[in-house]
């Protein structure tokens, strides 16, 4: 199974639209997750219909129109792997912990909000990933997101993409 991760894609106030390459991707992903932070529910609107099944949460900076489209925390099983989304987490420091701790029956947390890309385990096996911002780098070299594959039972090829400067 193949996934697709993105955050934080705050359009149209950070970029016009989203970038070819991660849209090329949406259509070859079973599942596309989307951590909060869309502003507009056009994009919304867009992956909604050119995903197989899309997983997603509001964000901080999303207003009424999306909170009631979407939840703040959404949860999934996808081949017994358990998947919490959720768009804030707190400080990097001691974000593990802290996570393994609100999520223990989560294998895969996926989140945003920073827009720096984050993929580690927690001591319990939580394994976190945020996989940055496809528009918006604010401090990092490049506009990222990710892709991973399910396969047996297991998350395995956890990709970070870099996208060409805007």
């Amino acid at each position: 199974m193949r996934l697709l991760l993105m955050s934080d894609t705050h359009l149209p106030k950070r970029a016009k639209r989203l970038p070819e390459p991660l849209l090329e991707e949406v259509p070859r992903a079973d599942v596309v997750f989307h951590a909060g932070d869309w502003v507009d529910t056009d994009t919304l609107d867009l992956l909604e219909s050119r995903s197989r099944r899309l997983i997603a949460v509001y964000g901080n900076n999303d207003g009424l129109g999306l909170r009631a489209r979407l939840p703040e925390t959404a949860y999934a099983e996808l081949e017994g792997l358990r998947f919490a989304v959720v768009h804030e987490t707190g400080p990097s420091q001691g974000r593990d912990a802290r996570c393994a701790a609100r999520f223990p029956d989560t294998d895969v947390l996926v989140f945003g909000h920073s827009h720096i890309p984050w993929d580690t385990t927690a001591s319990t096996g939580l394994r976190l990933l945020n996989p940055g911002s496809p528009t918006d780098r604010r401090r990092q070299p490049h506009c990222t997101y990710m892709t991973a594959l399910i396969s047996g039972g297991r998350l395995t090829q956890v990709d970070l993409h870099r996208l060409p400067p805007r």
